[in-house]
């Protein structure tokens, strides 16, 4: 039977998503007879993961569902044994980078995807905790659906489970390698009252993530397309292409990724910085392995933490260090869509030690633009005043700290890919313990 891991990484109460995903397990294990592993990994405060013990005890039991409820000890005793068992160097190092004890998009993520290693499973399927599903005739529409039918199949194979097969024949024999959608709903950023108060300014501050050099027209473009997902049209039929995936609309919150990807190159484990988990889109496409891109979208909201005001200041401290992460995040995207296909070994598999290189030499840029970035987002929230302006105040005294911090984090991205193939075979050896259910209902 076919293993498959549908994860939500999490840090907050979300009783309601973890029910609704337990339904997109039911149908995924009933729809494919897959056996599915839904991996909750939970950051959260002792109650609210009570809380979640509860939620995911009351799912009813299912045949091929299999529930992992992890808190971050569970994590932590997992990671330290595959760590001390890779026999990589600088473990304790190791350690702060898969499970640091700042908020990362990454590493909660690769947590994931060594989870996944561990029980045995193909492919990845992750969900946010501030999504949901939508409904089409009072049913909700599963993402899970497209993923399973094409996810790890030969293109040419799959070609028959989409609606529209726009890819080059030369890639036919590769497998596919990624399935997504993207949301509708809020945008993905928290920055819709920036849109609200002064548009002119919420361009300035969205295009503030363009390459540098970018024109003013490709400035724009950007900011049109930016964090807007899947747009507003709700779901009334099935499209689904298979081609290079389309990267602008496949978000995290509705995503598949077939094991021959995530366990040769880890995501960058940056801490509290938005879009650190989105690299291996670029290297999916770059590297010319096939995606489907199909329009199941999930549902975006905001959770009411982020409206508090250290909620709002967190946010927005993630936004600051994203744009300073596109300055080493850039030049390593560019190297990998000038290599195209010698990404790949013979055998169509990324060459991890290509990317660990190509991180290790965007190190060295020069920082003056992230000191332009800052300046400039200083001036925009400024210009909005209120708390944006009281941001601005909390950022100044920071700007010298997260400038070494955006090039530390690019350091630390390459030396976790040149540690990963051996974390990855030492989970695999690895058991993972901690709260679960069976197909029962029980906890064991």
């Amino acid at each position: 039977m076919r293993d498959v891991c549908l994860t939500l990484p999490t840090n907050r109460e979300c009783a309601d998503t973890l029910t609704a995903i337990g339904a997109e397990a039911a149908y995924a294990a009933r729809r494919f007879g897959v056996r599915v592993h839904l991996l909750v990994l939970d950051s959260a405060d002792r109650a609210t993961r009570a809380r979640h013990a509860e939620t995911l005890a009351a799912l009813p039991a299912v045949e091929g569902v299999i529930v992992h409820h992890l808190d971050e000890d569970a994590q932590r005793a997992f990671l330290r044994e595959a760590i001390e068992r890779s026999g990589a160097a600088g473990p304790d190092r190791l350690m702060d980078l898969m499970l640091p004890d700042a908020v990362s998009y990454g590493a909660c993520t690769n947590r994931a995807f060594l989870l996944a290693a561990a029980l045995g499973c193909d492919s990845v399927h992750r969900r946010d905790s501030d999504s949901r599903y939508q409904l089409l005739d009072g049913e909700p529409v599963f993402p899970i659906e497209h993923e399973l039918a094409t996810l790890g199949l030969k293109a040419a194979e799959a070609a028959a489970a989409v609606t529209e097969n726009s890819l080059d024949p030369e890639h036919a024999d590769k497998t596919v390698a990624l399935v997504g959608a993207s949301f509708v709903g809020e945008l993905s950023v928290d920055l819709g009252g920036i849109r609200d108060l002064d548009p002119e300014v919420y361009h300035d501050v969205v295009a503030l993530w363009a390459d540098t050099g970018a024109s003013e027209q490709e400035k724009r473009e950007l900011v049109a397309d930016s964090f807007t997902g899947g747009g507003t049209e709700p779901f009334t039929t099935d499209r689904a292409v298979l081609d290079l995936p389309d990267i602008w609309r496949i978000d995290m919150c509705n995503i598949g990724l077939d094991h021959e990807v995530y366990e040769r190159v880890p995501l960058p484990p940056a801490t509290d910085t938005i879009g650190s988990d989105y690299f291996l889109h670029h290297l999916v496409r770059d590297a010319t392995l096939p995606g489907v891109t199909h329009n199941r979208h999930i549902v975006n909201y905001h959770t009411p933490d982020r409206r508090t005001e250290a909620g709002f200041t967190a946010y927005q401290l993630r936004y600051a260090k994203f744009l300073l992460s596109m300055l080493y995040l850039y030049p390593v995207y560019s190297e990998m869509e000038a290599a195209g296909g010698a990404l790949l070994d013979e055998f169509h598999h990324v060459r991890p030690e290509a990317i660990a290189d190509s991180a290790r030499r965007s190190a060295a840029t020069d920082r003056a633009e992230n000191h332009r970035r800052l300046a400039e987002l200083d001036r925009c929230y400024r210009k909005l005043g209120g708390k944006y302006a009281e941001f601005a105040d909390h950022l100044a005294p920071l700007r010298a700290r997260l400038l070494d911090e955006a090039q530390a984090d690019i350091e630390d991205f390459a030396a976790l890919i040149d540690a990963w193939g051996p974390l990855v075979r030492a989970s695999k050896a690895t058991a993972v313990s901690g709260r679960h259910a069976s197909r029962t209902g029980r906890s064991t």
